[in-house]
């Protein structure tokens, strides 16, 4: 790994510190059922007790039944509150990873809970990464390239379920090709987006395809698939063209103790 550059471990620890922050001064403390598990806006809090969806809890603010969930998104969402509607529920998480209950996909930022991801980095069999370019009407870094496959887990999915369907939706890989895919760890996310506060923790798997196969999108929300070398990636990475969550996904890979080792290739090319 010595002598590539940009140097990942100085790029990893570029990114952490963007991405470990802790939430705004004036975010307000929320809890659901008990367990102390989000950061919502002052605004957002004050819809929420407005409705009546909410009290106020220990200097901040409580939401005692989880039926409720679905009244509290819809609140926000009529309020202007939510960036999108994607007509998607996601499981809301005690720190202890326990269901409280599911809500609108839209609603997580918005009020600081945490979200699980799973990433996918594919290698070719010359060490090579395939990755994923952002289609332009994507709401959330659109033209930015990704990893070949990730996104948010589900809710009612076990991270494998979450993994598979991703792989499909945005690759066109089947089951049977993510058969020597393996999880290499984890990592968290906490910082400001537009949206909110973003919570995170993305789980990391590995795999390698056949150089005769070639991954195609199939959800509409990538423009552009190539395999890249991995000088052009950390260059790339170093120039914001990634995503953070894809460039933290690629960069705990590249540096982890059990990783396979990628072939460093060094050329003329660049990524567009």
């Amino acid at each position: 790994m010595i002598g590539i550059y940009p140097n990942p471990n100085i790029l990893l620890q570029k990114l952490q510190r963007k991405t470990r922050v802790s939430p705004p001064s004036h975010s307000v403390a929320l809890t659901i059922t008990g367990s102390a598990c989000g950061w919502a806006a002052p605004g957002t809090a004050a819809i929420l007790l407005e409705k009546g969806l909410a009290r106020r809890h220990a200097g901040g603010l409580a939401i005692d039944d989880p039926d409720t969930l679905d009244a509290v998104a819809l609140a926000l969402r009529d309020a202007g509150q939510l960036k999108s509607w994607r007509g998607e529920t996601l499981d809301v998480l005690a720190p202890d990873d326990r269901v409280l209950g599911r809500i609108e996909r839209a609603a997580m930022r918005p009020l600081g809970l945490r979200t699980r991801a799973v990433h996918l980095q594919a290698l070719g069999s010359d060490g090579r990464i395939w990755i994923a370019r952002r289609s332009a009407h994507k709401s959330t870094d659109p033209g930015l390239w990704d990893t070949l496959v990730g996104g948010l887990v589900a809710a009612g999915e076990s991270l494998h379920e979450a993994l598979l369907r991703e792989s499909n939706e945005e690759a066109g890989l089947l089951p049977e090709e993510l058969q020597n895919a393996r999880r290499l760890g984890q990592f968290e996310v906490s910082r400001e987006v537009p949206e909110g506060y973003q919570v995170e923790s993305t789980w990391i798997s590995v795999c390698r395809l056949p150089d005769q196969r070639r991954p195609v999108n199939r959800d509409g929300e990538v423009d552009r698939i190539e395999l890249a070398k991995l000088d052009e990636v950390l260059k790339a990475i170093a120039d914001d063209r990634f995503t953070a969550e894809a460039a933290l996904s690629i960069l705990h890979w590249l540096l982890a103790a059990n990783s396979p080792e990628p072939v460093v290739q060094r050329g003329a090319g660049g990524l567009v």
